[in-house]
């Protein structure tokens, strides 16, 4: 199935080198309107977190109905 990301917060308090307003920024404009392709939401937690390295605190999406 096909998801687009809506919003989401990553999890930054749980990292060794502060993160800058500018940098986290940054990191949510990589993921917010992104599509991704996951069998379910917890699959699309997983797939987002495996490649942006932050646990995910919250996150809202749409599924994309083909």
């Amino acid at each position: 199935m096909q998801y687009q990301v809506t919003e989401i917060e990553f999890d930054f308090d749980d990292s060794l080198h502060p993160m800058t307003d500018v940098e986290m920024k940054e990191v949510y404009e990589d993921y917010i309107g992104t599509f991704w392709e996951a069998e379910d939401g917890d699959d699309l937690i997983e797939e987002i977190t495996s490649e942006s390295g932050w646990c995910i605190k919250s996150i809202d999406y749409r599924h994309i109905l083909k």
